[in-house]
């Protein structure tokens, strides 16, 4: 991956910190995304303890919060004018309710938008990329049952706010974003897929919320090292160049039932998510 450019968001720590030491392994540059400086800067030498002949680069962003986002995607591009591989691994799990500075619920806020806000700033720089080789887009996601999306409660503001009602149908709004992108990219040279990586042990997402699946994560999880392999696979495989707008699982493709198969969902939550973004 000599030349190559990667973008990782999530990289402070487990699975998304696993994706940047094994693209900075392969040889890729790798711009790693933490919440703030100092944790950016913690991440890299993290990563440099791992590999370190790593070539990476800190980027401050709270994902959160899109004027961060904004303000991250033009230093990004102030030092790069293209990107070969932007992995979307940041995520949250919150006990209690939180709304951002956006006015968003902050589940939602990070979860999707943050993935649909980057890559969309990303694009230019994605297709200049794809258009000597083949650029990738790879999304964490999850496999999301029997999840629906809520249309008319996306922030989960009716009701009892509880993560099991707000995280889940994030899951799904990963997989039809990746989707839609998959779609709008068609013949960009860019692809975007979206992965399922299980359950991941020993991780900070769930140290909001505790209690019994934290429990059943931390024991039978993977290890991220583990976990992080189709993702890496997705990123930089010559297998894969070819294939987008799927969900992956131990290198295999998953099916995506009920609203993962509806184009419609897909279009009608693109549209919600340009809204919510804004002009910029």
């Amino acid at each position: 991956m000599d030349g190559t450019i990667a973008l990782v968001t999530g990289a402070t720590g487990g699975l998304g910190q696993a994706v940047a030491a094994g693209l900075a392994r392969e040889g890729a540059l790798v711009v790693v995304v933490g919440r703030s400086v100092a944790r950016a800067d913690d991440a890299v030498k993290a990563i440099r303890s791992l590999v370190p002949a790593a070539r990476l680069e800190p980027l401050a962003c709270d994902l959160s919060v899109q004027s961060s986002v904004r303000a991250a995607g033009a230093e990004f591009l102030s030092r790069h004018d293209r990107l070969d591989v932007l992995v979307n691994a940041a995520g949250v799990f919150r006990k209690e309710r939180h709304v951002t500075p956006d006015g968003l619920e902050l589940t939602f806020a990070t979860n999707v938008m943050a993935y649909f806000l980057m890559t969309s700033l990303m694009l230019d720089a994605l297709k200049r990329a794809g258009a000597g080789r083949t650029s990738r887009i790879v999304n964490i996601a999850s496999k999301y049952g029997n999840t629906k999306i809520n249309f008319d409660d996306l922030q989960t503001a009716r009701g009892r706010y509880s993560y099991l009602r707000a995280t889940p149908q994030t899951m799904l709004a990963r997989v039809l974003i990746t989707q839609e992108f998959a779609e709008r990219l068609r013949g960009s040279g860019v692809v975007a897929n979206a992965v399922h990586p299980g359950l991941v042990k020993n991780t900070s997402l769930l140290e909001d919320v505790r209690g019994p699946f934290r429990w059943i994560t931390n024991t039978f999880g993977a290890p991220a090292e583990k976990a992080v392999d189709t993702a890496l696979w997705l990123a930089t495989s010559d297998e894969t160049a070819g294939v987008s707008g799927k969900l992956w699982a131990k290198r295999k493709e998953l099916p995506t039932p009920g609203m993962g198969s509806d184009p419609e969902a897909r279009r009608r939550l693109w549209d919600a998510c340009s809204k919510l973004a804004g002009p910029g």
